[in-house]
Formats: structure tokens, C-alpha cells, sequence
């Protein structure tokens, strides 16, 4: 089989197509067709040599989607045939986030999902929504769930309540797609009046531009006539100041992404002064991940995807991530 790897060095440059053996399921395990791939920031970083990892070569990335083709003796969550995607902790099926839950993540700790045949716990996958496409349902492990945790089991996201969200990669237009959902208003900041037009026709309450609109934390909070119960912080260096901003007295700021940059000063008598209520989240486990599809899959959600690239081509792939060009989630077709 074939399978991308990080191989000469930390970079997009350093990546190259290797033939490795097929694996076979033993006890417990499955094998699993990959289908399709999707791209997080997350991604891009570890291929740069930015997350954490260290040993080479590496086979990136972390979502995926596929269909088990041999199931190990004692497997009975899945059979042959079924549509799955794998966990991106391979370690948190439930209950509090700890240190061992979090200790297998596929495309770091673990091999991630670039490899046309994927050996795994059967108990690291779940099935997914009927009505999504493999490419579709690739975008969920990581994006999709994110967003899911951030505003539903930590910020428990009621009707009526206002959510901001930064700009308008995978993480933010689940975010907007689930708080929608929901009964919340949504506000969704970007540098693209084309990219606000087509969040607004998903849903979004309200826009800015932050580039005409510097200020946007304050544009956000008078909006809102108070500020807003919600921030998915994505942005961090550039952006943390503006959602602590936005945030109204004893709001949320959900921090899960460093796309701007990993340190920042922070005005802590705001912080104490407003209330707030900091949350720094990674992904979910799995019992999370079977309520967002179970929710998918009531709603007949729709990922939203940007663009599709050819397994071949998965070095492009990753340059329209770094480029930031994108609208919702990029996608990589297995053949």
C-alpha cells in the first residue's frame, strides 16, 4: 500500500510517497480503507516540525474516513463494510480529559490517516451519518468535534445565545453550522467580504471585516448590546485581546487554535474584572464524537468543503492550508 510520509525533513518539501506493507487485523483490531482525508492547521504545523513531534519518518494527519475491510478475533463494534472514521484520540473513548486519554493522537503519537490501508483499535473508531460522503464525513474527527466540544460540553450553548466565531476554516463554519443548530445568533469575523457573504448565507447573524474593522471585539460587544456569551478563539496571538473584548461579563472565550501565533500579553484585570471564563480545548473522545454525528445525522448536516485534492497531490494541499485561501475544510480523495 501507499502512504505519505514525513521523511527527509520537517517540511512540505520533505514529504514523499512510500510503499509499506498491507497490515492484517489481530485480536481486538481492524483494518480499515481510507476514503478520504482532511486537512487541520494542526497538520500543517506538525509537517513544518511546529507539533511536538520529533521522530521521522511520520505518516500525517489526523482525520479521516474509510470503510473496515478485516476485523480481528473478538471485534464486534464493527463489521466488514461499515463506514468509519477513526478517532483522533485513540486513547478517549469517555468520561474528563486526562493526560492518558490524550496520549495516542493519530498523525503525532500515532501513525495519522495518509496511508491507503489503516491497522487500528477497533475500539479507536465509530461509525458515521449515513447521508455524508466519505469527504465529508473525513472533515469531522478533529474540526467537527472541536467546535462540538467547545460549544456544547463546555459552554453548553442555549437558544437565543450569541456566538462569535474567527474567521471561516474548518473549526469556525462547524462552529457557526452547530450554533445555528442550536438557536444561537452568530457573528462571523474575516478579512474577506467574499467569505462574510458566504457566511452569511449559511446562517451567520452579523460580520466583520476586521481589516476596515480593527476594533471588531468592541463592534462584536455593541452588537450584542452587552457582548458576546461565546468566543471560539482560533486566531491566538493576534486575535486573544479582541475576543476578551467581545466577551460579556461572565462570558466564554473557548480557545482551541494558534493560527496567528502560540504567546500573547494578557490584560488579566479584564479577565477578573469581566468574570470570564477561559477554556483551552483539544478535540474530544469518542463518546463525544457519536453525539455530534447522532446530531449530524438528525439535521442532515453538511460539512463544508472548499476544495478536493487527489491523494498524489497532498503537498498542494497542504500550501492552499498554509495560503489560508480557504472556505470551511480542504479535502484529500484516496484513489
Amino acid at each position: 500500500m501507499r502512504a505519505w510520509q514525513v521523511a527527509r525533513d520537517w517540511s512540505i518539501e520533505g514529504m514523499e510517497l512510500a510503499d509499506l506493507p498491507e497490515p492484517a487485523p489481530g485480536q481486538g483490531r481492524v483494518t480499515v480503507r481510507m476514503k478520504a482525508a482532511s486537512l487541520n492547521y494542526r497538520d500543517l504545523i506538525t509537517v513544518q516540525g511546529k507539533g511536538g513531534v520529533t521522530r521521522l519518518p511520520l505518516i500525517p494527519f489526523s482525520d479521516g474516513a474509510g470503510e473496515v475491510i478485516a476485523i480481528g478475533e473478538g471485534v464486534t463494534r464493527v463489521a466488514v463494510g461499515d463506514r468509519v472514521c477513526p478517532m483522533f484520540f485513540q486513547s478517549w473513548i469517555d468520561g474528563k480529559v486526562s493526560a492518558a486519554s490524550r496520549r495516542y493522537a493519530l498523525g503525532g503519537t500515532r501513525p495519522g490517516v495518509l496511508q491507503e490501508v489503516m491497522l487500528l483499535d477497533a475500539e479507536g473508531v465509530s461509525h458515521i451519518p449515513s447521508h455524508l460522503s466519505f469527504q465529508e464525513a473525513a472533515t469531522l474527527p478533529c474540526a467537527g468535534l472541536t467546535a462540538w466540544r467547545a460549544l456544547f460540553e463546555e459552554a453548553k450553548v442555549q437558544p437565543g445565545d450569541t456566538v462569535l466565531v474567527q474567521g471561516t476554516g474548518g473549526v469556525s463554519i462547524f462552529a457557526l453550522q452547530f450554533a445555528k443548530l442550536a438557536g444561537a445568533s452568530v457573528i462571523v469575523t474575516s478579512s474577506s467580504d467574499e467569505k462574510l457573504e458566504r457566511a452569511r448565507a449559511l446562517g451567520a447573524d452579523h460580520s466583520i471585516n476586521y481589516r476596515s474593522v480593527p476594533e471588531w471585539g468592541r463592534a462584536a460587544s455593541e452588537w450584542t448590546g452587552g457582548g458576546v456569551d461565546h468566543v471560539v478563539e482560533v486566531g491566538g496571538k493576534d486575535t486573544f485581546a479582541q475576543s476578551l473584548e467581545a466577551a460579556r461579563v461572565g462570558g466564554n472565550i473557548l480557545v482551541i487554535g494558534v493560527l496567528s501565533g502560540f504567546s500573547q500579553q494578557i490584560a488579566i484585570p479584564t479577565l477578573f474584572s469581566k468574570n470570564l471564563h477561559v477554556t483551552g480545548l483539544s478535540v474530544g473522545s469518542r463518546r463525544m464524537f457519536e453525539g455530534m454525528t447522532a446530531a449530524v445525522g438528525r439535521n442532515a448536516m453538511r460539512p463544508v468543503i472548499d476544495r478536493v485534492f487527489g491523494f498524489d497531490a497532498v503537498p498542494d494541499a497542504l500550501r492552499l492550508m498554509q495560503r489560508g485561501g480557504h472556505f470551511g475544510k480542504i479535502v484529500v480523495e484516496f484513489p
